[in-house]
């Protein structure tokens, strides 16, 4: 690793506060939080200063003014106006709320046209790797198999509107959905993040394929991915626990970006 890593965290949810709270418990000097961007200053100020955190608390338009870097960890609806103003500043942007992602892939064309860099942080999704690699080729399919807690669906439209009953999902698995990942992340956006990265890796939104299933017995969410290339059949499972601080956020998420920036400087890379 050379040099300083230094970042603006936008978004001091649950997310926000892990990636903090990683950052400091490591105590090197490699990861530098510039500043914090919020849409409640007041409230981000009080738990910046809770965590020992002596930062500026800004507004998220003015994030390139003191970063290059900038971590989108906000929330679905507040993505684009995170994302957009660093973006055009030709900020390098590491996402979490990637699922907004699939209604404002415009944000990619302005990376490229503004010499920005959109990063997508896949830690939270096994096999990414190996799906680029397959996509050199040709792949025939690619298959996204989401186990789900049903406490995480239960006030989603999508199960009242289609009359889905979730109370058998404490003793087996209850179909919720199939279909294509761009109408996984219409119907449940705030929750597959995992089926747009794997669209984006591979085949694109409306090729890969999504099965959602609601599964009280599991601890947390199960994602099972399956490609078939002609240079590789995969298939591989990744079973995410929840936050303690919230049940519908991954334990992995916060780790995920806190690895990505640590490989922004680092002398030895593993992974495409």
């Amino acid at each position: 690793m050379t040099g300083v890593t230094r970042f603006v965290l936008c978004g001091f949810g649950n997310v926000g506060e892990q990636i903090v709270r990683k950052v400091q418990a490591d105590g090197d000097d490699a990861l530098e939080i510039a500043a914090i961007a919020a849409r409640d200053p007041a409230k981000a100020r009080k738990k910046a200063a809770a965590l020992g955190l002596n930062v500026p608390v800004i507004a998220p338009n003015e994030a390139p003014d003191h970063a290059a870097i900038v971590v989108e960890a906000a929330t679905y609806d507040s993505f684009r106006d995170v994302v957009e103003p660093a973006l055009k500043a030709g900020a390098h942007v590491i996402a979490v709320s990637v699922g907004a992602l699939a209604v404002n892939l415009d944000l990619v064309d302005l990376a490229q046209e503004q010499g920005a860099t959109l990063q997508i942080a896949g830690g939270t999704l096994p096999g990414l790797d190996i799906l680029r690699a397959a996509r050199e080729g040709t792949i025939e399919e690619v298959r996204l198999i989401s186990r789900i807690l049903p406490q995480s669906l239960v006030h989603e439209a999508y199960i009242a509107d289609h009359g889905i009953n979730l109370d058998r999902a404490e003793s087996e698995p209850v179909p919720v959905f199939s279909g294509s990942a761009r109408e996984a992340a219409r119907h449940f956006p705030r929750h597959f993040n995992v089926a747009v990265s794997l669209s984006l890796a591979g085949v694109g939104l409306d090729k890969t394929l999504v099965e959602i299933q609601a599964d009280g017995r599991l601890p947390g969410a199960r994602h099972t991915i399956r490609v078939k290339a002609d240079v590789v059949d995969l298939e591989m499972t990744s079973q995410n626990f929840p936050s303690p601080e919230n049940n519908r956020t991954s334990r992995i998420v916060a780790p995920s970006i806190v690895a990505a920036l640590r490989q922004l400087r680092a002398s030895l890379r593993v992974g495409s």
